[in-house]
């Protein structure tokens, strides 16, 4: 489905940073991006202010695919599917180890795209293994408690068998590389150090001077699969480090990718108004700009969509959070969040641009309201609306009263 972006209600309240007033400036910044893409893909010098220029994770969904057409089992795209393959009919419990950009693009597409209760549910009902994030924190509990579950599995085939996918670009994260040693000799112990332990950990790092590159090299780990040099951390999803665990999902990586290089198709060639890209930056730009309003709020209507939201915190506060400048991302769940932050959104300082989040159409069936004898909770006036029907009012209600008290 196609991005839709509407920012007709911000720009209700201040039409004066509508996007189409920005036009040169945001064309420039389009040319500056492809520019820097151009130039990173002929290898040319970078200038020292825009080290590490990390332009790599631009093209690189449509390079995957292009390799992908012309040698779908042998192109790094490929062995990745495999390797997504083999992991999910040899494991029911997969632990993906990394931190920051090593795990956040991953975690948000196992919220939003796989069940919400996938590691609840049996096999059969899933589509990939019970899937667990680790080594990004240091939390003693935490890493205890999962290795007790771990050691508890049998290693009898589809049986609690377990294995790793560990990311980590430059191998010497300490979160990251403490609990793969400690998984690592947990899954050694497991299956009796045989060759077995060694199929299922498939690390994922940089292809140049990484720690974990050479430990995987010493273990003579079958499969290593690289984070691109040119791709920062943040913005890898589209390598290995986001494919490999949502292969192991079942996941569609190439409708992903697909969609990916759509989108990079109409940034580069849709004009401003017509650009979700441009057009975001624009308004976000030009209300922090006119109005000091630094704060941007992604509420998105839904939990699945909360990992999501983490990611972008994630990629705001680090591109844009330097030399004392930068909008303050902070991500709710409504209509959880309502309850907790919504009266300072309404009522509170005049420094946030808030932008709704919302999924066109749920992916089950919609449960409706019953009817109750009695009527004990006075509900039975919403009896028989869905709690979509409830989510579409409180979306609607909440944007009227944001719209009144003039909150873009």
């Amino acid at each position: 489905m196609p991005l839709a972006y509407d920012p007709s209600a911000a720009l209700a309240l201040f039409p004066e940073a509508a996007p189409g007033k920005l036009t040169d400036r945001l064309n420039a910044a389009r040319d500056e991006v492809v520019a820097d893409v151009e130039l990173w893909q002929k290898g040319g010098k970078v200038p020292v202010e825009k080290e590490p220029l990390d332009a790599g994770f631009i093209p690189l969904p449509e390079e995957l695919l292009k390799a992908h057409d012309a040698d779908p089992r042998g192109s790094l795209l490929g062995q990745i599917i495999e390797a997504g393959a083999y992991l999910r009919g040899n494991v029911d419990r997969l632990v993906v180890l990394g931190i920051g950009g090593s795990y956040m693009g991953a975690r948000a597409l196992f919220e939003a795209l796989c069940d919400p209760f996938h590691n609840e549910l049996p096999r059969d009902k899933r589509s990939g293994p019970r899937l667990y994030f680790e080594g990004n924190n240091v939390d003693s509990d935490a890493l205890a408690s999962l290795l007790s579950l771990l050691a508890a599995g049998s290693k009898a085939k589809g049986a609690d068998r377990w294995g790793i996918v560990v990311i980590s670009k430059s191998g010497g994260t300490l979160e990251t590389a403490a609990a793969f040693r400690l998984l690592l000799n947990a899954i050694e112990k497991f299956y009796d150090h045989s060759p077995e332990a060694r199929e299922l950990v498939i690390p994922v790092t940089g292809e140049t001077g990484s720690k974990l590159r050479k430990l995987a090299e010493a273990k003579k780990f079958p499969r290593t699969f690289p984070v691109p040099d040119g791709v920062g951390g943040r913005f890898s999803v589209f390598s290995a480090v986001g494919l490999l665990p949502a292969a192991c999902l079942g996941i569609d990586v190439i409708g992903l990718l697909r969609g990916a290089a759509d989108m990079n198709e109409r940034f580069r060639t849709a004009a401003v108004g017509a650009n979700p890209v441009l057009d975001y930056v624009g308004v976000c730009h030009a209300l922090e700009e006119q109005q000091g309003m630094d704060v941007r709020i992604l509420s998105t209507w839904g939990k699945k969509l909360e990992a999501a939201g983490l990611w972008y915190d994630q990629l705001l506060s680090e591109s844009l959070g330097k030399d004392e400048k930068g909008a303050l991302p902070l991500t709710i769940v409504n209509t959880r969040d309502l309850h907790s932050r919504g009266q300072q959104h309404q009522e509170g300082k005049r420094d946030k641009l808030i932008t709704n989040v919302i999924i066109e159409k749920a992916s089950k069936p919609t449960v409706a309201i019953p009817e109750l004898a009695g009527d004990a909770d006075s509900l039975n006036k919403y009896a028989g609306k869905t709690i979509a029907n409830v989510l579409s009012a409180a979306i609607a209600g909440t944007n009227q009263a944001y719209a009144d008290a003039k909150r873009p």
